[in-house]
């Protein structure tokens, strides 16, 4: 386990330690869970992998021969 040095001013260590009593527990404990909760969010990049990889399935089916010719796009072939 590594240790971390955060500075804070007074008054917000202060609520800290409240905070952390009321809960049965120490602004060290709560800052663990708050770091802890926060390694687990997903992050944009991986968001965004995900979405991508979501949307290489939606176009997997997609196939040229599936569009219009130009002549059919304009209404050439009359």
């Amino acid at each position: 386990m590594k240790n971390i040095t955060v500075s804070i001013d007074d008054e917000t260590y202060r609520r800290a330690r409240i905070k952390a009593a009321e809960n049965d527990t120490s602004v060290s404990a709560m800052v663990r869970d708050y770091l802890a909760q926060l390694a687990n969010t997903e992050t944009e990049f991986e968001r965004l992998k995900r979405k991508e990889a979501g949307l290489r399935l939606k176009v997997r089916g997609f196939s040229a021969s599936d569009r219009l010719s130009r002549d059919e796009v304009h209404e050439r072939n009359r």
